[in-house]
Formats: structure tokens, C-alpha cells, sequence
């Protein structure tokens, strides 16, 4: 199963340190050896971010970053090979070990069966798929 973990914690204005990144390192290295980290980001500051929201009479409103009123904002995320919700909980205890402050929200990934493109009935089921999935 493959699990989205969303990672927040507070903003820094320095850049992690040479023994940050090492450790970091040797972490991802060894997650992508296991064939349990499939991909991973960190972000850069909000400041170079934007918030946008839609409204119910369909306006949008852009809110330009930084976030200073956000306690925790997303920081990055990993994209996990895990073997239940647990497996992915001790992999983000991992991490959180690493990083030594945060918090990781986990949501496991809805897996579509394959289907082809070509064909429109196959692709109009997409959505109810996803609600029946959703569902159990």
C-alpha cells in the first residue's frame, strides 16, 4: 500500500545544517534501499508560496506567502511503500525521529485499477470507483 505522509512543522530561516542533512541522508538512502520510500520533498520557505482558495459563488482568493499565522506549515512529504497504516506509522516515527519536532499527517494513496484511456465508460467509473473505495 502506498501512503502520502504530509509533514508540518515550524519555519525555519536557516537552512538545516551539514549534520542535518547527513543524517537525513543516510535515512532516505536507506528507506530507498528498503524500497520503502518511493519519493520525498521539502519545501522551500512560504514566502516564495501562495494559498489559493475557492469560494462557494466560484471567486478565487489569492493569499501570497509567507504564512505567519499558521503555528506549523507544511514543511514536505514522502510518498511510502508500506505493508499496513502501522508499517507506515513506525517509517514517519523514523523520520520525526530525524527531524525532532513536527508532526506527519499519513493518508494512505487511492490505488485505480488500470484502465483505458480510450475507452469512455472506463473512465466515467473512475469517480464512483473512488467513492465505493472510499467507502469501505
Amino acid at each position: 500500500m502506498r501512503y502520502l505522509s504530509i509533514y508540518r512543522g515550524c519555519e525555519r530561516n536557516t537552512p538545516p545544517s551539514e549534520e542535518e542533512m547527513a543524517r537525513m541522508g543516510t535515512l532516505i538512502e536507506k528507506s530507498i534501499a528498503a524500497g520503502t520510500l518511493i519519493a520525498t520533498e521539502g519545501c522551500l520557505p512560504s514566502s516564495k508560496g501562495a494559498r489559493v482558495r475557492i469560494s462557494a459563488d466560484g471567486g478565487y482568493k489569492v493569499v501570497d506567502g509567507p504564512f505567519t499565522e499558521a503555528k506549523e506549515i507544511i514543511g514536505g512529504f514522502a510518498i511510502l511503500n508500506a505493508k499496513s497504516k502501522e508499517h507506515a506509522i513506525e517509517m514517519v516515527k523514523e523520520f520525526l525521529s530525524v527531524v525532532g519536532e513536527g508532526e506527519c499527517e499519513i493518508r494512505e494513496i487511492y490505488e485505480a485499477p488500470a484502465f483505458d484511456s480510450q475507452s469512455p465508460s472506463a473512465s466515467a467509473n473512475v469517480g464512483q470507483r473512488q467513492q465505493e473505495s472510499a467507502a469501505r
